[in-house]
């Protein structure tokens, strides 16, 4: 079995985490679409038939492809994780006792397949043959008890594996919430994740995983804007810059948090650039200019609580930032498009957003033709997938999938250590 773990953003791809697109996305109306974050009803078929190309594409070069619902449905086999299951998703409803008490017997009685569906699928107010009571009378006949979770199809953002440390993140739109409390079960009650350590958790300050960059081996840039707090960013910062209990290593030297405008066009860092290589990002040309980074890292000294005191540095551009916590001359960039016009329309449909399976290979929407021929033209080979209908939910390659396992690239010094060279 592949050693769990990720130490870059590039290093050739050995596992990665998927949901394929299921009932959940038949559930989405243009009544509630906006609640669920979708700008538009998905065709479900084509979205299924354009995620099984893109699993495949990730097959064909070596990938171990995951599902999440077959691990959740797994991991729902043992009592404990059907029991932690049902009490997270009641304690997050407001239905009253009477149905509450109602689906609390349904769902423990349920088989493991079953549990998972209507975790992810949702349960209507015409779905129930019990618990009717004011609620239910009150209720459309239509309305949901518990809602779809369409959004499972980005599983970028509830989890993100920081070296051998799944941290589980806390996403920040209601909508979304027990995508992340679904996921962290998986991480704790799965076999397979039994011995993987984990840090952060759904409960904490709020951090999505598109906002994670792991820009080298010891290197995180963390956007801060619509989704990522400050207070999440300091979070994620204190525990990859502590020493680790078991090695006394530090996850990462540095920690770049670099503010992003609170837009939907914008909602992520990894709209705005991605890593297509060990140097080089594909970027938005037309906020690059405007980019900033904070260089956060470990003072080394202690409060009088014994946390550590974090160094925060000036602000300075992002790419001459990154570049030097990285250890390399320059960070190249590959623009988006070859005009503004075409840089927003393509920025829109996620030609940021490319998933690397290897150094200088990525995956990317077909439809992004100029942002593609300009990555091919530095150098990089895109695998162009269809994306017609999972755009739909505002995500690319990247934002579908969570890579489980990297093989890991050279660690690059830190600052510290190169000024003492």
């Amino acid at each position: 079995m592949t050693s769990l773990g990720a130490d870059s953003e590039v290093g050739r791809l050995r596992t990665v985490l998927l949901h394929r697109p299921g009932r959940e996305l038949t559930r989405l109306t243009p009544r509630n679409n906006d609640k669920l974050l979708f700008d538009g009803i998905p065709w479900v078929r084509r979205a299924q038939e354009e995620h099984d190309a893109f699993a495949q594409a990730l097959r064909d070069r070596g990938a171990e492809v995951l599902y999440l619902t077959e691990l959740l449905t797994e991991a729902l086999a043992d009592p404990a994780a059907r029991e932690r299951a049902v009490t997270t998703v009641l304690g997050g409803l407001d239905l009253g006792d009477t149905m509450r008490g109602y689906l609390e017997g349904f769902l423990r009685e349920a088989a493991p397949e079953d549990l998972t569906d209507h975790l992810t699928a949702g349960i209507r107010n015409d779905e129930v043959r019990g618990g009717f009571g004011l609620v239910t009378s009150l209720l459309a006949h239509d309305d949901f008890l518990i809602d779809p979770l369409p959004n499972l199809l980005f599983t970028r953002d509830s989890s993100v594996w920081i070296r051998d440390r799944a941290a589980i993140t806390s996403l920040a739109m209601p909508a979304r919430k027990r995508e992340t409390e679904l996921t962290e079960l998986i991480y704790a009650c799965h076999p397979r994740f039994a011995t993987s350590p984990r840090i952060l958790g759904s409960h904490l300050e709020h951090v999505e995983g598109g906002d994670v960059l792991l820009l080298a081996p010891g290197v995180i840039a963390v956007g801060v804007g619509e989704r990522t707090t400050p207070a999440g960013a300091e979070r994620l910062a204190r525990q990859v810059l502590a020493p680790s209990p078991d090695s006394g290593q530090a996850l990462a030297h540095t920690v770049l948090a670099v503010p992003i405008a609170q837009e939907r066009a914008t909602m992520h860092l990894d709209t705005v650039c991605t890593l297509v290589d060990t140097d080089k990002l594909v970027v938005y040309p037309n906020v690059i200019d405007s980019l900033q980074a904070y260089a956060v890292t470990d003072s080394g000294a202690r409060d009088d609580a014994g946390r550590a005191v974090l160094s925060v540095a000036e602000p300075r551009p992002f790419l001459a930032a990154a570049a030097e916590a990285m250890g390399i001359d320059r960070l190249q960039h590959v623009d988006t498009g070859l005009d503004p016009v075409t840089a927003e329309r393509e920025q829109w449909d996620d030609g940021n957003n490319t998933l690397a399976v290897a150094p200088g290979v990525v995956v990317g929407y077909e439809r992004n033709l100029q942002t593609n021929a300009a990555l091919e033209a530095a150098g990089i080979e895109v695998i162009a997938i269809a994306g017609s209908e999972l755009g739909s939910g505002r995500g690319g390659p990247r934002c579908m999938s969570c890579p489980v396992a990297r093989e890991p690239l050279r660690v690059s010094p830190s600052p510290a250590d190169r000024s003492s060279e």
